[in-house]
């Protein structure tokens, strides 16, 4: 049987201090005494901690290099996360001593099943997956035997198989409480917007407004739903103008899997010359930029960005220290947010907006 790795929290446990203390040492960050800095970084040379190599006849220490990739298809800047989900997680990273590198895995990428080019498996300690959403090219990551973590993953994951930790915003319970809110308001006629099986976050979000649906005693009526393919509502500019069009009679209110749905949405039904909030009422979720500025303002959900970037650091520096422990899959909360897109939810709800 191979002998499991040694881990900071080995070190801190050899000595009798915290793991914080210990990892502060290594990386030479933190007011740590010398004597301290010392100790530990005699003790990870002992232990034959895998993150330094000693160079005996100099009797010098030298720190090897420590890389976390990301993998995404999306650059951060154009990813409804952000770039403050980037920010908080290259933070955390960096003051355990490891830097961010960013790989955009292209189409052809996913389609041939290969790594960017880019992508040095010999130099990589642990991978962040971002707005990967094809369960084959997921298993191509998670073969490779690294630690790794997706933020948000494909729709049909199975958990028991699937060999990585989850990191996700909480979507179902957030969209099951704006759409029972909007039955609540009157709106029986409730449609949905988006292509469940996009991702998992969009497939929690349609789970959320089927459950408050059902629990109302309210049919879910497929004609006034548009959930096609996730790529017909990006890349066919006017698609949605032509989807709506044919719709033969519309919901009182749309609910939809994310914000820039929303917003094309309530530009489609314009063109169609219907008044939102007069005549539809629309909730999104994200809270993008484009959530606010247009008209009427959004009602959405907030995503805690920068929270999720160091949680899902934190998650994969413990799966570096403690590779055998039990996968997590981990949900960050998130909070509705009543805007003029549903004036009836901002009358009931005045401190929400």
């Amino acid at each position: 049987m191979a002998k499991e790795k040694v881990t900071i929290q080995d070190i801190a446990d050899a000595l009798g201090i915290s793991r914080n203390t210990a990892s502060k040492a290594l990386n030479d960050s933190g007011n740590i005494p010398d004597e301290t800095r010392n100790r530990v970084i005699k003790k990870a040379i002992e232990l034959k901690y895998k993150q330094f190599a000693y160079m005996e006849n100099e009797h010098v220490l030298t720190k090897a290099p420590s890389n976390i990739a990301l993998l995404t298809e999306n650059l951060p800047n154009t990813s409804h996360f952000g770039s403050m989900l980037i920010s908080g997680l290259e933070k955390r990273i960096s003051a355990e001593g490891y830097n961010l590198s960013i790989h955009i895995v292209r189409e052809v990428d996913q389609d041939s099943l290969t790594l960017p080019n880019n992508f040095d498996i010999s130099n990589v300690d642990g991978i962040i997956c971002i707005e990967l959403f094809d369960l084959k090219y997921t298993q191509l990551i998670t073969d490779l035997g690294i630690p790794t973590i997706f933020i948000d993953s494909a729709s049909d994951i199975c958990y028991p198989e699937f060999h990585a930790d989850l990191l996700l915003m909480e979507n179902e319970h957030s969209t099951y409480q704006l759409t029972r809110k909007l039955i609540e308001s009157g709106y029986n006629h409730i449609g949905f917007a988006g292509d469940y099986n996009h991702c998992k976050s969009f497939n929690e979000r349609w789970v959320g407004y089927q459950r408050a649906m059902l629990e109302a005693g309210l049919q879910v009526d497929p004609s006034q739903c548009i959930v096609d393919d996730d790529r017909l509502f990006f890349s066919k500019p006017g698609w949605l103008n032509e989807r709506v069009a044919e719709l033969k009679s519309l919901p009182d209110a749309y609910v939809c899997a994310n914000d820039f749905i929303a917003v094309d949405l309530i530009r489609a039904l314009k063109a169609r010359n219907v008044k939102v909030p007069q005549d539809i009422v629309i909730c999104g979720f994200d809270n993008a930029p484009e959530s606010r500025i247009i008209e009427p303002a959004l009602t959405t959900v907030h995503i805690y960005s920068n929270e999720m970037g160091i949680k899902a650091a934190e998650m994969l520096l413990s799966r570096i220290d403690h590779p055998s422990q039990p996968y997590q899959v981990s949900h960050i909360v998130t909070k509705p947010i009543i805007r003029e897109s549903t004036p009836t939810l901002m009358k009931a709800n005045p401190q929400t907006v």
